[in-house]
């Protein structure tokens, strides 16, 4: 039933934007554009031949007029109402021409802290408040650091002050893995951090409690965890690993749930595992080459973008805030936003990796207003970024470290993020406001 009623709206939607095509190329030809409105023509095989008309400019100026405001959206989780209001409304290229950013340049961030393992740093996480980050490392540790308290530490660095009222910036040290931590993830209402590792489990931790060392839930998989994310509500989580099959564990129960229909699967390691903001779906992407976009609620596919980077392994994805955008990042070093209703590929961000292959997984991330998009350059350790909309090249960041960046995870409403790499070290990284 639903098909049939998609059908003649599909048509219809084809014949508008001809429509407004014959439209662009008679505005075209009366403005003198000759050239422009041949090549047009050619194209989109106008027939008959369009006459020069001003109808379109006269279509703009009336539509911009009328044009609706857009539906108010959701609040964000975690937010409050200054908050919103400093992170905006996010990335919408259905609404948006020009938009002036007001988003500090990523090039402008500074290191205010370091913090250090005994082991190649490898997983982050920021929690939803944007209050507290988290640090995996191959030594198997986990550490909890105050982000109010690592300011406060390099302030008082900067002004050679005696006093430490803060405290340490690391409020946890964990320590429950036997093998290297992989993915990191908090839960979006509770204290809890949850871990992943190559030793194939799970583990919960309550940091709450000043003298946690230990999970107080352990849940054990088949195979070493890739990575996790938590759904919106916190009741469950999702689960990557080095099996081709996405599990979904009840967060309470620990029962693990997987899609029912086999070829709907992937059929290699698990790369990323994202919820959308609203859990109705998530999306996945794995050594195959492929992105999956899954129903939240049923767990089943409902798309699939074969060779989303020629082939190249798909190393992460990242939905934007509204769920329309999908933001994908491969070993070919490209970095590519995906219109999730068309399931076309809107702007592909290049530049980056121009020195050489890839070798390691890393992520393309955006800023806490959706204004630029982070990725980490294999090669000259420095951050390549840009304008999310027209993906024009921003300055260079250099990001410092001794080793490949494994991980990078901006605030999700603050002018900070992290990067963690093989150097043993993970850089907090703040854009202070300016003070005169």
């Amino acid at each position: 039933m639903k098909d049939t009623e998609k059908e003649p709206e599909d048509k219809n939607i084809v014949k508008k934007r001809e429509q407004l095509y014959r439209l662009m190329i008679s505005q075209l030809f009366y403005d003198g554009h000759q050239q422009m409105a041949v090549q047009l023509s050619t194209l989109v095989q106008a027939d008959p031949p369009c006459p020069p008309s001003d109808r379109l400019l006269h279509l703009t100026m009336i539509g911009l007029q009328h044009e609706p405001e857009r539906h108010k959206k959701e609040p964000t989780p975690g937010l409050n109402p200054i908050q919103e209001i400093l992170v905006g409304p996010g990335l919408d290229l259905e609404y948006e021409t020009d938009v002036e950013i007001t988003a500090p340049e990523p090039a402008l961030y500074e290191t205010v802290y370091v913090t250090s393992h005994k082991g190649a740093c490898r997983a982050g996480a920021f929690s939803l408040d944007g209050q507290l980050i988290a640090t995996g490392s191959a030594d198997a540790s986990i550490k909890i650091l105050d982000v109010d308290r690592m300011l406060a530490k390099s302030l008082s660095d900067t002004l050679e002050s005696t006093t430490d009222s803060q405290g340490h910036p690391v409020i946890r040290t964990l320590y429950d893995h036997l093998e290297e931590v992989t993915a990191l993830d908090f839960h979006p209402r509770e204290p809890i951090l949850a871990s992943g590792s190559k030793d194939a489990t799970i583990k919960i931790f309550d940091f709450a409690k000043a003298s946690v060392k230990k999970a107080f839930k352990t849940i054990t998989d088949s195979h070493g965890i890739k990575c996790m994310s938590f759904h919106p509500t916190g009741d469950y989580l999702l689960i990557g690993t080095l099996h081709s099959v996405i599990r979904l564990y009840d967060f309470n129960t620990a029962q693990c749930y997987v899609c029912s229909v086999p070829c709907h699967q992937h059929s290699d390691t698990i790369t990323s595992v994202r919820y959308t903001q609203t859990g109705k779906y998530y999306a996945s992407s794995s050594k195959d080459g492929s992105i999956k976009i899954w129903d939240g609620v049923s767990n089943r596919c409902v798309n699939t973008f074969y060779r989303a980077h020629d082939g190249a392994e798909v190393c992460s994805v990242a939905f934007t805030r509204n769920g329309k955008y999908l933001l994908s990042s491969g070993k070919d070093s490209l970095v590519k936003l995906w219109e999730l209703t068309t399931s076309r590929c809107l702007i592909a961000y290049t530049g980056a990796g121009t020195t050489g292959k890839q070798e390691h997984r890393t992520q393309a991330v955006f800023n806490h207003t959706e204004d630029f998009v982070l990725f980490p350059d294999e090669a000259t350790t420095s951050l390549c970024a840009w304008n999310a909309r027209n993906a024009s090249r921003r300055q260079l960041l250099s990001l410092g470290h001794n080793g490949p960046v494994r991980q990078i995870v901006h605030s999700p409403h603050s002018a900070a993020f992290l990067t963690c790499s093989d150097d043993f070290r993970a850089r907090f990284w703040f854009k202070r406001l300016q003070t005169h």
